[in-house]
């Protein structure tokens, strides 16, 4: 919070009654509670998607993104208009109330916040068909929506069949080849939100959404007291990449923090200092996260009460099972095995002698579980996933001048009659998992997502691509005195979305350029407009005129004979 008291309480209350009986009031509700409400209301509305634009007197564009949103909107209505005069009042009353910290109302008063080029916010509703969407489809929908507003962005929410929310917004910026019309930019979406069951990460991005946060967050950084200040505030709630900021910086505290706490044995073959340990978890946790999403590992396994049930004689504190029975029975004998291969080792002999010692595609570690099939139950869950990440690196011999232990898979670690000192020195106590500085409670404070965002549109949650970040980052920070050579000799460079997308555009207009003839000459010219065809914020309508109609068949023949390697 920015210097203002939102009540999450009220904003989860009114989340919970989003039930779909009357959507469009529910809505309303849902943004009082959020501190936007007007009573500029468009009469005459029917609720249909064609009723929406004939209302506003826009025709029937016959575009696939129209019919594709007539085809799955039950319903479509404009709530409220919030204007200059509506944003006053709320600030006058923060104020008056000592809601809002360091606020001079009178900032926010007058004609002073109409100056900037967005003059309003429309809130929209729309009743989905559908149970569930991906997000390029509600990316789509938005920019239909949003296409008839000029000068005032349009914060649509969504409510699908089985009762999930989500909150679109399109970015609005002036288009400069044609003076007065607004080029719609990136959408970024609070993607699926479940009012029965709303994720924490959910709750706090709705909480900075609310406009006594966003009023405290133009005065905290010195922005337009317009509405350009406070669409650049409701940008940096939906920046994804301040929230990946945000994450790495929580994760490295843990980070050094593990490398303190966990124990990791020195002076044995192939030692590795901690920092090399921790970061291999990282990055197989997180993959696991991912995967965790798609509904492919169950949320049992992470769940502290849960797990306390499974295992024997659990103490977060002063305990260090969780990660031998359950984090290491996932990542290699889980993970890395196939479904009908999986199940507990056989126990050895009497003399000592056990033949499946070395076999890493069997569970361990039978003696600290309580439940070993309710585990192997839930491990069932997990598909077999073939990669080199879970691999576990200890060796198949078990002793001689060939041997080591890296990842410590064995049942000796944990047996101090069979074990040496080396291998009862590891330890990774529970509490780096699950206290509230844990590993495990941190990632439960943010949104995951397994689809990539793109430069056009992108969802407040972690994707993927910061897994290539975080590995990055985590290696340099192993070896700082000699970070690029450590890169190097691994080959772990990761190239940002940005320069990735700059990259295939650069490749895309040589490519185009060179098998399109032009009408008109010129080289550069020819070039400029190839890489405005393929801007993702340009306006989508203007581009036709920018080409004559042989240059059009040409640049679609050049399209279509394009052949990629990725």
């Amino acid at each position: 919070m920015v210097g203002s008291q939102v009540d999450r309480k009220t904003i989860e209350e009114a989340l919970a009654a989003v039930t779909g009986a009357d959507f469009p009031a529910e809505a309303e509700a849902l943004l009082d509670a959020l501190g936007y409400r007007s009573d500029r209301r468009l009469e005459g509305q029917s609720g249909s998607v064609d009723g929406f634009f004939h209302l506003l007197e826009k025709e029937d564009s016959g575009t696939k993104s129209r019919q594709a949103l007539r085809e799955n909107a039950a319903s479509l209505r404009i709530l409220f208009q919030v204007t200059t005069e509506e944003v006053a009042q709320a600030a006058k009353e923060l104020a008056s109330a000592r809601q809002l910290r360091m606020l001079d109302s009178a900032a926010f008063d007058g004609a002073g916040f109409n100056s900037g080029n967005a003059k309003s916010f429309l809130f929209i509703a729309v009743e989905l068909t559908g149970g569930s969407y991906p997000r390029g489809r509600y990316a789509q929908f938005t920019r239909e929506i949003s296409k008839p507003f000029a000068g005032a962005p349009a914060v649509v929410l969504f409510r699908t069949s089985t009762g999930l929310l989500t909150v679109a917004f399109a970015h609005v910026r002036p288009n400069k080849r044609k003076e007065g019309h607004d080029v719609l930019g990136k959408v970024s979406l609070v993607r699926e939100v479940n009012p029965r069951k709303m994720h924490g990460a959910h709750r706090a991005i709705l909480a900075e959404l609310a406009l006594p946060e966003r009023l405290g967050w133009i005065r905290m950084h010195d922005k337009h007291s317009n509405f350009d200040g406070l669409l650049a505030a409701w940008l940096d709630t939906l920046d994804t990449e301040a929230l990946n900021r945000r994450f790495y910086k929580a994760l490295f505290v843990w980070f050094e923090r593990a490398c303190g706490e966990a124990r990791f044995p020195s002076g044995v073959p192939r030692a590795q200092p901690p920092q090399e340990h921790v970061m291999r978890l990282v990055t197989r946790l997180m993959f696991v996260w991912f995967v965790k999403e798609k509904g492919l590992v169950a949320d049992e396994l992470f769940t502290e009460q849960q797990v306390h049930g499974l295992l024997k004689d659990y103490d977060r504190d002063s305990g260090d099972s969780y990660y031998r029975t359950v984090l290491q029975n996932l990542f290699f004998a889980t993970l890395n095995t196939p479904i009908n291969e999986r199940g507990f080792r056989k126990q050895g002999s009497n003399r000592g002698y056990n033949p499946q010692h070395r076999i890493f595609s069997q569970y361990r570690y039978e003696q600290e579980i309580g439940n070993p099939q309710r585990l192997l139950a839930l491990f069932d869950e997990t598909p077999f996933i073939n990669g080199g990440l879970f691999d576990c690196l200890d060796s198949v011999e078990a002793v001689g001048k060939d041997a080591y232990r890296i990842d410590y898979f064995s049942d000796n670690v944990i047996d101090p009659k069979r074990a040496g000192k080396e291998y009862q020195a590891f330890s990774i106590p529970n509490r780096l998992f699950f206290d509230d500085g844990g590993l495990i409670t941190l990632f439960n404070r943010y949104k995951f997502t397994v689809e990539e965002n793109t430069p056009a549109e992108q969802e407040v949650a972690l994707d993927p691509e910061l897994l290539g970040k975080v590995f990055e980052n985590l290696l340099a920070a192993i070896t700082p005195e000699t970070r690029e050579n450590a890169r190097k000799q691994t080959g772990s460079f990761y190239t940002p979305r940005e320069v990735v997308d700059y990259m295939v555009d650069e490749a895309l207009v040589a490519s185009i350029a060179q098998n399109a003839q032009p009408a008109i000459s010129g080289a550069a010219f020819w070039q400029e407009r190839i890489r405005y065809l393929l801007d993702y914020n340009r306006d989508f309508d203007d581009a036709d005129e920018l080409f004559t109609e042989a240059e059009r068949r040409a640049v679609v023949r050049a399209v279509a004979n394009l052949k990629v390697l990725d």
